[in-house]
C-alpha cells in the first residue's frame, strides 16, 4: 500500500481533494514551528521596558514565559548599565556656558544640585566642604558648584549662599541666603536633610537633625528654669 505521507504528486491530489488526510508534521518540523512562534512572541515584547513588561505580565501565557523573562533580564542589564553610566560621585565646577548641557540636558530622571557660591564667604566654603561629601555619598546625584556671576550675570553676593535643585531641566527647589541654612552652625546632615526634602537624595536620616539639636536645647532650657525655681 501507498505511504499516505509520502510526497508524491498523485497523493498531493489527493489530499486537495480530501481523499487523504494532510500529511503529518514531523517533529522536527514541530519544534522548528513552536520556536518561530516563540520568537514570533518575543519579538512583540522585545521594544518593551522594564515597566511595560511588568504591567503586561498578566497578559502572557505559559507559552511565553520562558521568552519574556529573555527579554527582561536583558532589559535588566541594559538598565544597570545605564545606572552605573549615571554614577556621579564628585562636586564638579562649570561655567555659564556649560549650564545647559550639564543641567538642562543632564539626562531623564537624573537630579541636579547646583550650588552658586564665591570666594570669600565662609558659609559658601563651608557648604561645599559638604556636598562634595554628600556627592560621594550619593553618586547617582549630580552635584555641581558655579561662582555666582559666571553663571548668572550680576547675581548679588546678599542671595548667596545659593541652591538651586533641578530635574529633567525643571528647577524643583531653591535655597537662597545665609539664613535658610542656618548660618556657619550648618552641620553636613542638616544639609543632608534639607536636600532629601526636596527629592534630590533618599537619605537614610530618620529625622530632621536640626529638629534634634533644638529639641536638645529647649530641654536644657526648661531643666535650667526648672533649677532656677527650686532654688528660690
Amino acid at each position: 500500500m501507498q505511504d499516505p505521507n509520502e510526497d508524491t504528486e498523485w497523493n498531493d491530489i489527493l489530499r486537495k481533494k480530501g481523499i487523504l488526510p494532510p500529511k503529518e508534521t514531523p517533529k522536527e518540523d514541530e519544534e522548528e514551528e513552536q520556536l518561530f512562534q516563540q520568537q514570533s512572541v518575543v519579538k512583540t515584547y522585545e521594544s518593551m521596558s522594564l515597566e511595560e513588561l511588568e504591567e503586561n505580565e498578566d497578559e502572557f501565557s505559559e507559552d511565553d514565559e520562558a521568552a519574556i523573562e529573555m527579554y527582561r533580564q536583558k532589559r535588566l542589564s541594559e538598565w544597570k548599565a545605564n545606572q552605573v553610566k549615571n554614577v556621579f560621585g564628585e562636586l564638579n565646577e562649570i561655567s555659564g556656558q556649560d549650564y545647559i548641557n550639564e543641567v538642562n540636558k543632564a539626562g531623564d530622571g537624573i537630579w541636579v544640585i547646583l550650588h552658586l557660591y564665591k570666594q570669600g564667604i565662609p558659609l559658601c566654603t563651608l557648604i561645599n566642604q559638604h556636598l562634595c561629601a554628600l556627592a560621594r555619598k550619593f553618586p547617582q546625584t549630580k552635584f555641581l558648584k558655579s561662582i555666582s556671576t559666571t553663571c548668572i550675570p550680576n547675581y548679588p553676593d546678599r542671595n548667596l549662599p545659593t541652591v538651586f535643585v533641578y530635574r529633567n531641566g525643571e528647577m524643583k527647589a531653591q535655597f537662597i541666603g545665609a539664613l535658610v541654612f542656618g548660618g556657619m552652625n550648618l552641620k553636613v546632615n542638616e544639609l543632608e536633610w534639607k536636600l532629601s526634602e526636596s527629592g534630590a537624595i533618599k537619605t537614610d536620616l530618620e529625622e530632621n537633625p536640626h529638629k534634634q539639636i533644638q529639641d536638645k536645647l529647649m530641654t536644657s532650657i526648661r531643666c535650667s528654669a526648672t533649677t532656677k525655681h527650686d532654688s528660690l
